[in-house]
């Protein structure tokens, strides 16, 4: 009997407990099975929650109901919510009397045996402690559908945290790209007249800047950090509640005081003396009413709880897509952003490449021009006097320095015709692309 495991199910929309003994690695999926033929509460809108407000796991056994070791196994519940249902209005009726009490309830001033009277005011006192306990397990549910809640704000919290970041880092990268791309755009323009210029390039600057502003839509938010902030709210109301706090109190007294009534009746003589059960009468009425009363007030509190729960449900897909919409936008300015400093590079190194083949050019015809005339044009003499014919031929080191000057040119020219077949490519690859 000691290895046997008993689950028992409070099920919150009809307060009734349903108890399964559990077969041996019983999967979770066969337990709630067996809660739908039970409750009528289908297998999808089952919500099992232990009493941390943690929801059972799927994957595991249905094993995960049942705390170890002996003690508590037999009043330890697991709680059951349907999560198609956000309002639990009841009614909810109290468990029944049994004969010998309804027997004196429905005649208090009835005259009873002394004997007799103890056992019909016992079943009153049981009856009584039943009531209490009855509103103490459906408290502890309500208790756990907050801890659920508040997992699940917490969840919400988090995803919310994410959203804001991406959404601020995403604003600050707009900024930046937006005062770039303006920046780049008044430069190129100040350059088209003497430098570089592609409509295509430009054109598809312009499409950059058009597709920037239109990525800034991701990073509005506000609407969703609106609904975030009033649910927030709504959820600390309800934790401030005087409803979210144990309201048995009055249950408790009436409850001692049925004890202390008993007590009194046990410590009479068992003589052929009779009384009747006015007294404790009152105390079962106290008691119905008074768990009437808290039980209305658990369930209003308890609707307002799951309904809040629900618009976390709800929102967190909402959530979902913004934070994708900002990836995506945060993706395609990056990629702009690349893509424009790649073409400033290219222009860059066109524009180098041109300077630099200018200047290549002038050097080289300077030196064409310079070196012929040094060499073969006569020089002057002092007092005007004609050099010897043989003097203005070439000595042999002059001779080497002429052929080492032409080979250098040669060698400029070369490089010159390629640098220019180069530059021709290039623009013609940017103005394609």
């Amino acid at each position: 009997v000691l290895f046997l495991q008993i689950v028992h199910i409070l099920n919150m929309t009809s307060a009734k407990i349903v108890s399964f003994l559990l077969h041996p690695e019983e999967s979770l999926h066969s337990l709630q099975n067996r809660i739908e033929f039970e409750t009528g509460i289908s297998t999808g809108n089952q919500e099992l929650l232990l009493e941390t407000g943690i929801c059972l796991d799927p994957r595991k056994p249905a094993s995960q109901c049942v705390i170890d070791g002996v003690r508590g196994w037999d009043s330890y519940m697991v709680y059951l919510f349907d999560k198609s249902k956000t309002v639990y209005d009841g009614p909810f009726a109290s468990r029944s009397l049994s004969d010998c009490v309804n027997y004196i309830v429905q005649d208090s001033k009835i005259q009873l045996p002394i004997p007799q009277l103890r056992k019909v005011w016992a079943e009153a006192v049981h009856y009584v402690i039943g009531l209490k306990e009855d509103y103490s397990r459906l408290f502890q549910g309500q208790r756990a559908a907050m801890l659920s809640l508040l997992r699940y704000n917490a969840n919400l919290i988090k995803m919310k945290n994410n959203m804001v970041s991406a959404s601020q880092q995403l604003k600050a990268k707009l900024e930046f790209f937006h005062q770039s791309i303006r920046l780049d755009l008044e430069r190129y323009s100040d350059q088209m007249a003497y430098g570089i210029s592609s409509e295509k390039m430009l054109k598809a600057w312009k499409e950059m800047e058009e597709k920037a502003s239109q990525c800034a839509q991701a990073e509005d938010i506000g609407y969703l950090d609106e609904q975030i902030m009033a649910l927030h709210t709504e959820i600390v109301e309800l934790q401030k509640s005087p409803y979210a706090r144990r309201q048995g109190e009055v249950m408790e007294s009436l409850e001692q005081r049925a004890i202390d009534l008993y007590k009194q009746l046990k410590t009479r003589p068992p003589d052929h003396a009779y009384s009747d059960s006015t007294d404790m009468v009152k105390i079962i009425v106290q008691t119905v009413q008074s768990q009437d009363r808290v039980l209305k007030e658990l369930f209003g509190h308890l609707s307002k709880l799951l309904g809040c729960k629900q618009k976390i449900i709800d929102l967190l897909p909402e959530i979902e897509v913004a934070l994708n919409n900002i990836k995506e936008a945060d993706n395609s300015v990056m990629q702009m952003q690349g893509k424009r400093q790649r073409e400033i590079w290219h222009l860059l190194k066109i524009a180098c490449t041109q300077s630099s083949s200018r200047s290549l050019v002038s050097s080289s015809l300077e030196g064409t021009a310079s070196t012929p005339a040094a060499t073969w044009l006569p020089q002057s003499y002092p007092g005007n006097a004609a050099p010897h014919p043989l003097s203005s031929l070439a000595a042999p080191e002059d001779g080497e320095n002429l052929a080492d000057m032409i080979r250098e040119n040669v060698n400029y020219l070369e490089l010159f015709s390629s640098i220019l077949q180069e530059v021709r490519q290039e623009q013609n690859s940017m103005m394609v692309s």
